[in-house]
């Protein structure tokens, strides 16, 4: 009786801890940011996305994996310290632009997971696979990339190109891995004294710039001003060329006029235009017609006589 006794316990025992097996595996919860993949035997059936308490066939028959919908963020060639600093991981930093020059790169990848089923059974390590993209993409970019475009403006450029290359990538490689965005978070020289060097190199271009601007403005001054008295210029010569023309239009009319008393009578219209001539050649001369025909002299002034004063008396005397 005590060996069938101590068989019954036994069985009751395991029957007790399998009913508690079933139960505490057959039950599992999936929070609002989080979805789940529910095994079976090993491979994947069903992806369960409402939040809630699910059940399940108890373990081992199925199990479920709970994975976040959040966004992941791959920090790529530095890691934080536990106070906060950054420390640069020289063997994923340390990269070479496409005019041989050494420089340090570090950068933040978003990432988050989109198929589940994909992110569990298609890769050993996703995030490992991840990484290796990242290197790849961002170095492939900087290889191609001068120094300058790395160190100063074209580091956007980088960014939407790596993000681009990383992209082809995990679509190639189709372990449930969906990049949200690429963020460079410091590209540097690895010494000071070519830091240094450069920082020269970037002030002098700056510089440059600043004076080309400030030269350029000088220019377009002078041509607003220079135009500005061309077209002045050109407005008095307009001016004065229609007074001319209104001149000459003035002065062949009187021409005309004259031309039809000459064609009148023409040995009356010479002489008085030898006369007005004169007048105007000699303004201040006493001007006589005068007529010898060998007997009588006779003249005719041409000025009216000037009036003499008169003298006290002269009444009297014309009286």
């Amino acid at each position: 009786m005590s060996a069938k006794r101590t068989l019954m316990w036994i069985g009751l025992t395991l029957f007790a801890a399998l009913a508690i097996l079933a139960v505490t595996t057959s039950w599992y919860t999936v929070d609002e940011s989080e979805q789940a993949v529910v095994i079976t035997f090993g491979q994947a059936k069903d992806i369960v996305n409402e939040p809630g308490l699910h059940f399940k066939l108890p373990w081992p028959i199925q199990k479920a994996e709970v994975l976040s919908k959040e966004t992941y963020s791959l920090k790529f060639g530095y890691e934080e310290k536990e106070d906060g600093s950054l420390n640069t991981v020289g063997s994923d930093a340390k990269m070479i632009t496409g005019d041989e020059n050494i420089v340090l790169t570090d950068l933040v990848v978003q990432w988050r997971i989109v198929d589940p089923k994909k992110y569990l059974f298609n890769s050993q390590d996703p995030q490992e696979i991840l990484h290796s993209a990242t290197s790849s993409a961002i170095r492939s970019v900087i290889g191609s990339s001068t120094i300058d475009d790395a160190l100063t403006d074209g580091k956007a450029d980088i960014e939407s190109h790596t993000r681009d290359l990383l992209v082809e990538l995990l679509e190639k490689y189709d372990i449930g891995i969906s990049v949200l965005g690429v963020k460079l978070q410091d590209v540097e020289l690895p010494n000071k004294e070519v830091r240094a060097a450069f920082t020269a190199v970037t002030d002098a271009r700056e510089t440059k710039s600043t004076k080309m601007n400030e030269a350029e403005k000088y220019q377009n001054q002078k041509e607003s001003e220079a135009k500005g008295e061309k077209e002045a210029i050109m407005s008095r010569a307009e001016g004065e060329k229609t007074a001319r023309i209104e001149q000459a239009r003035g002065e062949v009319a009187v021409f005309d006029k004259l031309y039809e008393q000459y064609r009148g009578n023409q040995a009356i219209t010479r002489d008085r235009l030898v006369i007005e001539t004169l007048e105007a050649v000699l303004p201040n001369a006493q001007i006589y017609i005068m007529n010898d025909n060998g007997e009588t002299l006779k003249y005719l002034p041409i000025q009216p006589a000037q009036t003499q004063p008169k003298t006290e008396g002269s009444g009297n005397d014309e009286q």
